[in-house]
């Protein structure tokens, strides 16, 4: 196997310009704790990005921060830190989901979470990692150098490639520099859990939809170390000491009939969210399949119980209700055809998105790994690959047999 280390922008043309010029395929890897993510590619080139990394701009006072997309998650993490900032969309680390050892998990880059648009627990309030992300320099499969976006929050010029870009998991192009919107880190985090609540659903809907800005909502049913073995509704208040008090008692006059409520703070409250996106969970069952689910979040109790019903399923809820987390056994198809029948309904007009997060090789190979799209909708993704990569030089397959 050849494998290519560009150390700028250049070379990391004259890369892609050889690999096309070739017919060869690249397979994309910065810090290679994605690769379990979509189906697994075995190509003859490896297109290593990790020299393109290093802080690049920073300005505090604009919430603005452009990097090398091989930048360590880490290092842009410390430098916020020293300033009170933070990245909102909380990219999840599902390195020990995957079984990585802590220093591999460690090697989480800001342009694979951008490329794969991961979001964790406060997607519900500040939004998807492709919502803070605001330009980038890359080369698509062409062998061509572009841009899009600047380093400004607001954009109106030409077309949001960067839209294009989050979410294409290194099919369309190869991101050179990321440009990234931040925000004020909050000075205090509480966290209520609200043990055997009477309406699971119903409470984090009231919660999510009063005016006490929850930043965060998830549901535990009984058996979670989590939420101490008992089911438990979890919501996330942030913000001036203050003000998160003050918006915790309202809520605890609110909300906690029939309920027995916990009050978690500080640090303790931060690592449970940090948990709950990191899918933490699941991290002990190495055995089973898993699987993140994202659709109405009026659906989310309503889809989990539909797939009990036939796989010995372990699951929670995250997004109020919106992403369902979901652990079955490897055998067969890893519980596809149950989980994309229950995400249907029963009739079959249900909308949402499956995709398999954890599986081994030979399933990931044998079942779509994301959800199949709409004959529209792929041959529209179709045409957009044919754009930025018509030679299918950069991770062709990841994300299916067309992608």
């Amino acid at each position: 196997m050849t494998c290519f280390a560009p150390a700028d922008l250049n070379e990391l043309r004259d890369a892609i310009g050889e690999a096309l010029a070739a017919e060869e395929p690249l397979e994309l890897i910065a810090g290679g704790t994605k690769r379990g993510l979509g189906r697994p590619l075995q190509l003859p080139r490896t297109l290593d990005l990790s020299h393109l990394r290093g802080i690049r701009d920073y300005q505090p006072s604009e919430l603005v921060l452009t990097a090398g997309a091989a930048t360590p998650l880490a290092e842009i993490e410390a430098a916020l830190a020293e300033n009170r900032q933070m990245l909102a969309f909380e990219p999840p680390d599902w390195g020990r989901l995957h079984g990585l050892a802590a220093s591999e998990a460690g090697r989480r880059t800001l342009g694979g979470a951008i490329a794969c648009n991961l979001s964790g627990p406060r997607r519900i309030r500040a939004g998807a990692a492709r919502d803070h992300f605001l330009g980038f320099r890359g080369v698509s499969g062409r062998g061509e150098i572009f841009k899009s976006g600047g380093k400004v929050v607001k954009n109106v010029t030409g077309y949001d490639l960067s839209k294009l870009m989050a979410g294409s998991f290194g099919t369309l192009a190869a991101l050179e520099e990321v440009t990234i919107r931040v925000l004020p880190r909050p000075e205090h985090v509480a966290t209520l859990l609200l043990r055997r609540p009477t309406s699971a659903m119903q409470t984090m809907t009231q919660a999510l939809n009063s005016p006490h800005e929850v930043s965060a909502a998830a549901y535990l049913p009984a058996g979670s170390a989590l939420s101490g073995f008992t089911e438990a509704v979890a919501l996330r208040l942030e913000g001036p000491e203050p003000s998160v008090a003050f918006r915790r008692e309202r809520l605890l006059a609110e909300l906690t009939t029939g309920c027995e409520p916990v009050v978690v703070e500080g640090e303790e409250s931060t690592a449970f969210w940090r948990a709950i996106g990191d899918a933490e969970p699941f991290a002990g069952l190495p055995d089973q399949v898993v699987w993140r689910v994202s659709l109405a979040p009026s659906r989310g109790a309503e889809f989990a119980a539909a797939i009990t019903h036939h796989l010995d399923a372990v699951w929670y809820l995250d997004w109020g209700g919106g992403l369902v987390w979901v652990a079955v056994p490897s055998a067969e198809d890893g519980g596809a055809a149950v989980i994309r029948a229950a995400l249907r309904g029963p009739d079959g007009r249900g909308t949402g998105h499956a995709a398999l997060i954890r599986g081994p090789v030979a399933l990931r190979r044998s079942i779509p790994v994301f959800e199949p799209q709409s004959p529209a909708l792929a041959a529209l993704a179709a045409r957009v690959k044919a754009a930025f990569d018509p030679r299918r030089i950069l991770n062709p397959g990841r994300l299916g047999e067309d992608g």
